[in-house]
């Protein structure tokens, strides 16, 4: 049967308002998007991508954009990056950054990236699953032949049963165990609200052994329902340490999205483990050894939404329908900063991250971060780190 690829391909696009692209080996043979878009975020995970060898398979990127993709036919279709909940603009900014979309084409890219439906990842995979079906005879595949990794699942079978056993000889006769998990849960609610990733460090070096209660029939739905109480828990905790909820919410449910998509106990605990402390550090970043007023975290809630912007004191004051002046002799008395001292250690303080872990140039970060020159950001840079970016970067590449 004869079938025509681009014609498959632009369907599906307009039906899902995802980008979908066709390639036979590594050459695009078509590709469709909702908008315009000036670089394909796929390129950052081409390596992952192209590694998927199965009929159906997906990648999910650090923001939680899921990828699908589909072999068949001796082509590669690959449909993403969608997602229930799709990043915030600072995050697009970033992605931009990532991919050195110019400064000058960064609006256009937000713009293709908005323009993408949100869909939950089982959606796009049940799209591939039908074109597949096409594809391939007629193949029926289902999610959890997807998802679930057989070798895995009868391994975490045997050990389950042989788990259940051992309990079953060695509780025979005695009292059901304990549980300790109210203690704990108080310890790390505690250390998440108040932002704290020293202690939370000291803490996971020896954490205790949890005991919590069954919730569920099997340890792969046990941990995954672990995870998503602990998600629920650990936000709400951000949220009264000063983080907006919006932000905490979206980051729980990219995380549960996340979690149903692992298989692997060890997997499942070290996401989790990831997940506390980027909900601690995320707090700790807008309390910043302050005790925070809500004027105060407000504040850097607005700085931490607009780090990739000039940003203006006026435009801020008109956000909170405060005066500029007022704005700015309250931020000081309660605080002891100015707003302008405040703004320009947060921008040094991501800078700082981009040195060290980004391949970017100086130049680059200059221009995402807002600043009107690379001399601007050299000067201001080496005010608030104590060294020029070129030594920062230096002496954390040793």
């Amino acid at each position: 049967m004869q079938l025509d690829h681009e014609y498959l391909a632009r369907s599906m696009a307009r039906l899902s308002g995802v980008p979908v692209r066709v390639f036979e080996g590594r050459t695009l043979r078509c590709a469709f998007y909702p908008a315009p878009l000036p670089r394909d975020p796929m390129a950052l995970y081409e390596t992952e991508l192209f590694s998927i060898e199965s009929h159906v398979g997906y990648y999910t990127s650090p923001l939680f954009h899921c990828y699908g993709v589909l072999n068949a036919m001796g082509l590669r279709y690959v449909l993403g990056p969608t997602s229930q909940i799709m990043a915030n603009d600072q995050q697009l900014r970033a992605l931009a950054f990532q991919l050195d979309v110019p400064a000058d084409e960064t609006g256009a890219f937000l713009d293709g990236m908005r323009a993408i439906s949100p869909l939950p990842a089982e959606t796009l995979l049940q799209m591939l699953l039908t074109l597949n079906h096409l594809l391939h005879d007629g193949e029926r595949l289902t999610l959890s032949d997807v998802t679930i990794a057989d070798d895995e699942q009868r391994l975490i079978k045997t050990r389950v049963e042989q788990r259940r056993t051992e309990q079953n000889y060695e509780t025979e006769g005695t009292a059901a165990q304990a549980h300790n998990t109210l203690q704990i849960e108080a310890l790390l609610m505690g250390i998440v609200r108040s932002g704290d990733s020293a202690a939370l460090r000291r803490w996971l070096a020896q954490a205790p052994l949890v005991q919590g209660g069954k919730i569920a029939a099997d340890q792969l739905r046990q941990q995954r329902n672990l995870f998503i109480v602990t998600a629920t828990l650990i936000s709400r905790a951000a949220i009264q340490g000063g983080l907006r909820e919006d932000d905490a919410f979206s980051l729980s449910d990219a995380y549960i999205q996340r979690v149903e998509l692992l298989t692997g106990y060890g997997q499942i605990m070290n996401l989790q483990y990831n997940m506390i402390l980027e909900f601690t550090e995320q707090v700790e970043r807008l309390r910043r050894g302050k005790h925070a007023s809500k004027l105060a975290l407000d504040v850097a809630n607005y700085v931490r939404h607009h780090l990739s912007e000039p940003i203006r004191v006026d435009k801020m004051a008109e956000a909170f329908y405060l005066s500029r002046p007022y704005l700015s002799a309250k931020f000081k008395q309660e605080t002891g900063r100015s707003l302008t001292d405040f703004i320009l250690s947060e921008k040094t303080e991501e800078a700082k991250r981009l040195l060290r872990y980004s391949d970017k140039s100086q130049s680059a970060i200059s221009a995402y971060l807002g600043f009107s020159s690379q001399g601007h950001f050299a000067k201001v840079f080496e005010k608030y780190a104590g060294m020029t970016p070129g030594e920062y970067k230096a002496k954390h590449s040793a």
